[in-house]
């Protein structure tokens, strides 16, 4: 279960939370190690802006990430319910209370979508993986709850996980 209350969007019919991201050409991902998850699992650790896909027993690949901010950082353990390349975005309540000149959808592969290249849906739909097209916040305490990535991180990571992958996010 995830630990904070979510903020809304809705994208292809699923809502959940999540605000602005970019495209970039960022370098490979790199294998490290980390132990005791099983070979597919998605783990995010927030402190160091860093996603790792575990491989096998005892490898990852890890890619940079930009987090949540203060006040909208989560916790927990949840799935990927769904996947989806280049999805419109619609802003949720507290978005548009932010941001009110914001448009209510912004259609997909529009350079202002903040979705990116692709999304991989979180279970209850409330938060996504998912690509950016601000490439400079990668590495930042930056989204409303989101982990946001480089296009091609996201793109590589999409093809690597299906539906149902475990993600774990830690502080």
């Amino acid at each position: 279960m995830l630990s904070l209350a979510f903020k809304r969007i809705a994208i292809l019919g699923f809502t959940w939370a999540c605000f602005a991201c970019s495209t970039s050409a960022p370098a490979a991902p790199a294998a490290v190690s980390i132990a005791n998850e099983p070979a597919g699992t998605i783990i995010v650790r927030t402190r160091q802006r860093r996603l790792f896909l575990v491989v096998d027993a005892g490898h990852t690949i890890s890619y940079p990430v930009g987090v949540g901010r203060a006040g909208k950082q989560w916790s927990g353990e949840s799935y990927i319910k769904s996947k989806h390349l280049r999805p419109a975005w619609s802003p949720p309540a507290e978005i548009r209370r932010d941001r009110p000149s914001i448009p209510g959808v912004i259609a997909a592969g529009a350079p202002n979508n903040p979705m990116g290249a692709a999304a991989l849906v979180l279970a209850d739909g409330e938060y996504a993986i998912h690509g950016t097209n601000a490439p400079s916040s990668i590495g930042g305490f930056v989204s409303y709850g989101c982990i946001r990535m480089y296009n091609r991180d996201v793109l590589d990571l999409y093809k690597r996980v299906s539906v149902g992958t475990r993600v774990i996010v830690t502080p």
